[in-house]
């Protein structure tokens, strides 16, 4: 890791990075946990100060990483477990600007996004955003489809607007630099922890306990449900592959808004409700099959935690997933319709040793995402971020009196 243009922008003192977050805690999502383990990362090895703005709610699904400060938001329609941001108030941005930040980080293109970037172009802090999710392929899940090309070029100008862009693959990261963006482009993927997905983590009574065959593969969907995610293609698969006298054995590990939806049209699976750390690894190990039909994935980190549990992958022929798998050798993709899911489904209900081959080396390429090398990999984008604004003939530190800043920070900003 050369963080030496860090340490040249910064001296001796410890890093500063401000992070803009549409959900950072408050709903659990993979982009998510990929930006809290980044704060942790940043403040555990590099003693960096992290202060995150985000959306709160009184019951968050998990701890944050950093210090987290609450934005006004309202809760989206139609979709009420997750909250936009009505951009930055008074009292954020005045504490964004006591906290004197050497970076600003942004991880989503909405309001708040919007707002700390014009903060950061006012103020001459370097401006670093990450891209999680694909929003404009969401459209056509809700009947917005007309609305593409609006919010495409919207995307564009925002990332276009940054210093840098962290694309999740080489392929995303591609499409950024043929719009020919004024930002620097580069990659960030994802990691794994491979000390808690592990195919170690099978166990045979926990797939007793819930009702599944000894003798039978289980197929198993992780993740979000909600529509975007490809449910109506996964319910066509099995049902495609459904034979009579004996339905194929389905493992759902998740929850959201559409469960219902998902529970009425596939009333043989089982529903294990929203799991994580062990017992989430224990469930994902405890299958045989991955299937993951979405289309809509930046990176895919179900996709690498299944691949670190070894099992064999089905997933749709789409640039993130290319990105990890290789059709044949370590996974089937498919063109993205249910019935190329079934007659790939089919092929390894039949075949155990190709469901072998395929998880053991879908296994073997997981070991290459670890996340401390991944998350470095960031560290040094900052430091080229922060290097390039010091090189850069035209920088000046802004002549702005800012307050001290309070420790801990106003009541009323303290997420609950």
């Amino acid at each position: 890791m050369d963080i030496r243009p860090l340490t040249r922008a910064l001296g001796a003192r410890p890093l500063r990075v401000a992070l803009f977050s549409g959900n950072y805690n408050y709903t659990l999502d993979g982009a998510n946990k990929s930006l809290n383990r980044l704060v942790a990362h940043l403040e555990s090895h590099l003693g960096a100060k992290v202060r995150v703005y985000s959306p709160t709610s009184p019951t968050p699904a998990f701890p944050p990483a950093g210090q987290l400060i609450s934005v006004p938001s309202i809760k989206i329609p139609f979709r009420g477990d997750y909250r936009l941001a009505l951009g930055l108030s008074e009292a954020a941005r005045r504490d964004v600007e006591a906290f004197r930040p050497d970076l600003i980080h942004l991880s989503a293109p909405d309001l708040l996004g919007w707002a700390a970037l014009r903060l950061a172009r006012a103020r001459n802090i370097p401006a670093v955003a990450s891209l999680h999710t694909l929003f404009d392929s969401y459209l056509d899940y809700y009947g917005l489809g007309l609305l593409m090309p609006l919010v495409r070029r919207r995307l564009w100008a925002f990332y276009g607007s940054c210093d840098y862009v962290m694309a999740p693959t080489e392929a995303i990261g591609d499409e950024l630099r043929a719009q020919k963006l004024p930002a620097q482009v580069r990659t960030w993927a994802r990691g794994v922890d491979q000390e808690l997905f592990h195919p170690g983590r099978r166990s045979e009574s926990w797939r007793l306990s819930h009702g599944f065959a000894r003798d039978r593969p289980v197929i198993v969907f992780l993740g979000r449900i909600v529509m975007e995610k490809g449910l109506a293609s996964f319910v066509e698969a099995i049902h495609a592959i459904e034979a009579p006298g004996q339905a194929p054995q389905v493992l759902v590990i998740g929850d959201g808004p559409a469960r219902g939806w998902f529970e009425e049209r596939l009333p043989g699976a089982v529903f294990t409700g929203f799991l994580t750390g062990e017992a989430l690894a224990t469930a994902l190990a405890s299958g045989d099959i991955f299937l993951n039909p979405s289309t809509t994935e930046t990176f895919g980190n179900v996709n690498l935690e299944a691949m670190a549990c070894g099992l064999a992958m089905v997933c749709a022929d789409a640039p993130n997933t290319r990105a990890l798998l290789r059709h044949g050798h370590n996974a089937r993709l498919c063109s993205g319709q249910p019935g190329a899911y079934a007659e790939a489904l089919s092929a390894l209900l039949g075949d155990d040793q190709q469901r072998r081959r395929l998880g053991a080396a879908a296994l073997q390429r997981s070991a290459a995402y670890r996340w401390t090398e991944i998350l470095d990999e960031v560290v040094e984008v900052y430091a080229e971020a922060l290097g390039a604004r010091q090189a850069a003939p035209a920088f000046r530190s802004p002549k702005v009196r800012r307050p001290v800043l309070a420790d801990p920070p106003p009541a009323s900003l303290q997420a609950p």
